[in-house]
């Protein structure tokens, strides 16, 4: 068995052509790393997009976690306030507030999350009060 010792270093430039760089390198960016990347055959790697994806690849199709209810308490706690803020520019800008109260009682009457989080269920109940209130006064000044 014959042990070698260790091999030159290739020079990184060509004899007789200084200042040029040796056969196969060069720095053309990005399209120079597409473009070897191609004749390697190497392809490039892309992860799965989108929630769904992910939820397909989890196994975990149509089950909703505990931080996705508490994020859609809180939309519709903020949907809530934003149609008793229309309410109240409505009334004091004496407009018929017939719009404001239609949009309230369509977002009032949609399903609740429950958020797991006591301090956060707590302000949407007073939310969801503060609804029930404004519908009820609306409700009997028709009558």
């Amino acid at each position: 068995m014959k042990i070698q010792g260790p091999q030159s270093p290739t020079p990184a430039t060509r004899p007789g052509r200084p200042g040029q760089a040796a056969a196969g390198f060069s720095l053309a960016g990005a399209a120079g790393a597409a473009g070897a990347a191609a004749r390697s055959g190497v392809a490039a790697v892309s992860g799965p997009t989108g929630v769904a994806s992910l939820m397909a690849l989890q196994g975990v199709e149509g089950v909703e976690g505990p931080l996705e209810r508490r994020r859609r308490a809180i939309r519709r706690g903020h949907r809530l306030l934003d149609r008793l803020e229309a309410l109240k520019l409505a009334r004091l800008a004496g407009q018929g507030d017939v719009e404001a109260l239609t949009a309230l009682s369509r977002t009032g009457g949609e399903e609740r999350p429950d958020p797991e989080d006591p301090g956060l269920t707590a302000v949407l109940d007073q939310v969801d009060l503060r609804v029930a209130v404004e519908l009820a006064k609306a409700a009997a000044a028709r009558n």
